[in-house]
């Protein structure tokens, strides 16, 4: 099952991430998200974008959330997104079944264009993007330093719903 979050999933999504932090170059955070922390994130991607979460038997077991790609007015259309899975549930349809949900509210509050980065090598990630019809727009090279090795980012993006001409959207919401 699919729904919002709460504040309350921030200590099952807390561990969910962690090992990503601490044992791989997935994230680039080198300390794990306290509870407090990762509650503060939920809230603050509540409350313009959206975070859901992914349950088995009343467990949360996966999120995925969307939130501000820059700062500038002028990308206020445009959201990064990721998603999260816990460590040996990935390749059974549950990111995407989160990315999809995610894609329907983030286009539902406005936004037009979701973005998302992946370390390299990461052929999970790569292909779940792929499949959800992201196209690769750029790597940079050797731009993060963790585990003792450089790491590239690609970036991709998918369209959450059509661009207009003749004049601004409405506000996302």
């Amino acid at each position: 099952m699919i729904r919002d979050a709460t504040e309350a999933d921030a200590v099952a999504c807390a561990a969910i991430y962690a090992p990503y932090v601490t044992g791989t170059a997935i994230s680039f955070e080198t300390e794990p998200p306290t509870p407090e922390q990762m509650a503060g994130r939920i809230a603050a991607a509540l409350r313009t974008h959206a975070w859901l979460v992914l349950t088995e038997d009343d467990r949360v077991v996966g999120y995925a959330y969307g939130g501000p790609f820059r700062t500038r007015e002028a990308y206020r259309f445009t959201c990064e997104v990721s998603v999260y899975l816990e460590q040996g549930l990935r390749r059974r349809g549950g990111g995407r079944a989160l990315y999809e949900a995610l894609f329907e509210r983030l286009a539902a509050r406005g936004y037009r264009t979701a973005v998302a980065g992946m370390t390299l090598p990461n052929d999970a990630s790569v292909g779940l993007h792929k499949a959800l019809g992201f196209t690769e727009v750029g790597v940079y090279r050797g731009v993060g330093w963790k585990l003792d090795a450089w790491h590239d980012i690609a970036w991709v993006q998918r369209p959450l719903a059509a661009l207009t001409t003749g004049g601004p959207p409405p506000e996302p919401r």
